[in-house]
């Protein structure tokens, strides 16, 4: 996984004797600023309470069990978060927006051609939307790279991948409101979203979407999530 945040500059040297108090400022600044990302209940993720998304989060914690193996990276919400109605283009540079899936339970993932674990995971999403999409479930994989819009659409060419619908943003503001509310810190990120676009689960990094971990844990989410 690739993170698009830079590195700090390292910090001046400073006298020995102010060395307590520099690690004690650094550490309660590291505090802070994952308490603004996770909260503070044991440092978990900060989510936007919605009382329309509460359903998602007794889906998440019912299916949770599920999240082992080739998908056992999954972080389960555990606070009712609706995501921001994400815009992007289709094939053909018509505007979508996330919710034009309502009422379909949805696996967005957000990936570039620069991204190296994103190439390789292509594969096993084209897979998992052969296998499972349809009325109920869809998997809306957004290109992000913002140079060349034919380097993307040639990946998934010549990768023969013809299952995936394509949509793209090329200005990669998908990623930032999606990093806007902590759940895109890296690439690529994948986030299962309810019929009503709340958060179900949130993965940072790949995942073998087609493998049986995947299918059962996405097949449960959608059975019960109709």
């Amino acid at each position: 996984m690739t993170n698009d945040m830079p590195e700090s500059p390292s910090p001046a040297p400073a006298p020995t004797r102010r060395i307590p108090y520099v690690i004690g400022t650094v550490l309660i600044g590291a505090l802070i600023g994952l308490a603004g990302v996770y909260g503070f209940g044991g440092l978990k993720r900060n989510a936007s309470g919605d009382s329309a998304c509460a359903s998602a989060v007794n889906l998440s914690q019912r299916i949770a069990p599920l999240a082992h193996g080739e998908v056992a990276a999954l972080t389960m919400a555990t606070a009712p978060l609706k995501l921001p109605d994400l815009t992007f283009d289709d094939a053909d540079g018509k505007p979508k927006k996330l919710s034009d899936w309502r009422g379909h339970t949805v696996l967005v993932n957000l990936w570039a051609t620069w991204c190296v674990p994103c190439r390789r995971e292509m594969p096993a999403l084209d897979r998992l939307q052969g296998k499972l999409g349809g009325k109920d479930f869809q998997v809306v994989a957004i290109n992000i790279d913002t140079r060349d819009p034919e380097k993307p659409k040639n990946f998934l060419k010549e990768a023969k991948l013809t299952n995936l619908g394509y949509f793209s943003d090329e200005k990669a503001k998908v990623f930032q409101d999606l990093k806007a509310i902590g759940r895109a810190l890296g690439m690529p990120t994948s986030v299962l979203v309810d019929a009503k676009g709340c958060e179900i689960a949130t993965i940072a990094g790949p995942a073998e979407w087609d493998s049986d971990d995947a299918v059962k844990l996405i097949q449960a989410a959608t059975a019960t999530g109709s």
